[in-house]
């Protein structure tokens, strides 16, 4: 893997990754928008997956893929359910993020991240998998705010992990900005902005899936952060 230097502790990941042997993973959100890909590609690939959902949901969940049942929001209810080796993979969050939904990113956001740092932590997990947020941007503080903190949950807990920032994702249900498409092109174009827009530019889900993937397979030591222009270049 190529690492280049992101800043005290941090390594930012450039296009590449190290696939390493068939791992156990531990999945949060895994019925959600990103979450229900990216198992089933994991089963695929020949990982044993087991996903946290509650009763109501385990039905949800695709073939291959072991249910543990309880709340993510409440981390003694899975507490001793994540095993040493695993691979914590955290997907829990609010869906269509919007400023109106401060309180919900606390709740929700913050505090399936906070049980979930603790249990990977007291589990003996091997890595962890944080979806963030690009920062810093000129819009959704208090959301930045909360993924912010969950990176900072994810560096307190001294394990391995990989920190990916995506803006936005599009895909099924999630096609509105596609009409900034335009506007992030000529963004890119003068100097003054082109940093902003490869920034804060936006994803495709398949390239999404495709930098989990790679994130579940890492070997690299210390914290990777994925940012925009290296999910782009995500391939499986």
């Amino acid at each position: 893997m190529e690492l280049y230097p992101h800043r005290a502790g941090f390594t930012t990941v450039r296009n590449t990754y190290t696939a390493g042997v068939k791992k156990s993973v531990f999945v949060t959100g895994a019925t959600g928008y990103l979450g229900r890909p990216l198992v089933e590609k994991l089963v695929e690939r020949g990982h044993s997956v087991r996903a946290l959902v509650r009763a109501t949901s385990a039905s949800r969940l695709p073939s291959g893929v072991e249910a543990v049942i309880g709340d993510a929001l409440v981390g003694e209810s899975y507490a001793g359910h994540v095993r040493a080796g695993d691979v914590f993979v955290q997907l829990v969050g609010v869906a269509h993020p919007s400023p109106s939904k401060a309180a919900e990113f606390r709740s929700i956001d913050l505090a399936s991240v906070v049980a979930a740092t603790s249990n990977a932590q007291a589990g003996g997990a091997s890595r962890f998998v944080y979806v963030s947020v690009a920062h810093p941007a000129p819009m959704m503080k208090d959301y930045i705010d909360v993924r912010v903190a969950g990176e900072a949950k994810v560096r307190e807990t001294g394990l391995p992990a990989t920190i990916l920032r995506p803006w936005y994702v599009l895909g099924p249900g999630h096609r509105w900005p596609y009409a900034l498409i335009p506007f992030y092109w000529i963004a890119s174009i003068f100097p003054g902005s082109r940093e902003g827009a490869r920034r804060l530019g936006l994803v495709r889900r398949p390239q999404m899936i495709a930098a989990l993937v790679h994130a579940v397979e890492s070997e690299a030591a210390g914290v990777e952060i994925v940012d925009v222009p290296a999910i782009r270049a995500s391939r499986l």
